[in-house]
């Protein structure tokens, strides 16, 4: 717990100061290499597909998602260049996979191809929802609050659940997580993104700012958040590993810090899209 906490007092200012300070084209790159980080971990240390090729063509399609999202999210090329590029980088991210596939048709399971389009492509847009926020105008404020959403939500969660819990939520999957932590969890989160609403309102110059959206924010993330969690603990679960890797003391590899992101990254860009709770 010591070493946890340690890693989390050095690693959220270093993160902050990563999401305010660096340029769109600074934060992907961050990410695209931390999804082909990913990559290697969903292959290589689960131990679905000890493959050197699997793995270096799975690890430069991540990156190549995430640049891709950093293209789009500034309006660098137009929708049918983008278009274009996703076609051409799926089609020879399908061709090096069935090459594999055939050459050993006689060894390679089913549940090697899914991990390798989980890391090579959905993972990576998924988390690529980081860099589309941070391209936006105000970006390093949006880009915030996923980060908000999945760590308050996480650490309220468990907080609560160690004081108050008694009903296990998923005892097989998760046996420490309970039904009162989800819900503290979630009250904390909506409490914490109507107190971030209120800061941007009055320090960074949003004034248009919508305090209801801003609890539906927290709430959908909490659930968001659970979900990530959950199912990346299902697949540590099934290839019985505790940890994806050790790149950070105490909270493990890319996968275990940002399990709860994958999922609330994307839903804070859609809601950004729908019922944006702050605009300047």
């Amino acid at each position: 717990m010591l070493t946890r906490i340690l890693t989390a007092v050095v690693g959220l200012p270093l993160l902050l100061a990563i999401v305010l300070f660096l340029p769109p084209l600074g934060t992907a790159c961050l990410f695209g290499a931390a999804c082909m980080i990913a990559a290697y971990e969903m292959l290589w240390r689960t131990r679905l597909w000890r493959n050197k090729r699997a793995v270096a063509f799975t690890g430069l399609m991540a990156g190549a998602v995430v640049l891709w999202s950093w293209v789009k999210g500034c309006g660098i090329w137009d929708s049918e260049r983008l278009w274009l590029a996703a076609l051409g980088g799926i089609f020879l991210f399908g061709t090096a996979l069935f090459c594999e596939l055939l050459a050993g048709h006689g060894k390679i399971k089913v549940q090697s191809i899914a991990a390798v389009l989980f890391a090579g492509f959905l993972y990576p847009f998924l988390i690529g929802s980081l860099v589309r926020l941070r391209a936006m105008d105000g970006g390093q404020f949006y880009i915030l609050v996923a980060f908000l959403l999945s760590m308050v939500a996480d650490s309220g969660a468990y907080f609560v659940g160690r004081a108050l819990g008694k009903h296990k939520l998923a005892p097989v999957i998760s046996p420490k997580k309970t039904v009162e932590g989800a819900i503290g969890g979630a009250l904390i989160n909506i409490l914490a993104m109507m107190g971030y609403t209120l800061l941007l309102n009055k320090c960074f110059g949003f004034t248009q700012v919508n305090y209801v959206y801003a609890a539906v924010y927290g709430l959908l993330g909490a659930g968001a958040s659970i979900v990530g969690d959950l199912t990346l603990s299902v697949i540590k679960r099934q290839v019985k590993i505790k940890d994806y890797g050790n790149l950070m003391p105490g909270h493990g590899g890319i996968l275990d810090r940002f399990d709860s992101t994958m999922m609330v990254a994307p839903l804070v860009e859609l809601l950004l899209l729908l019922i944006p709770f702050a605009v300047k």
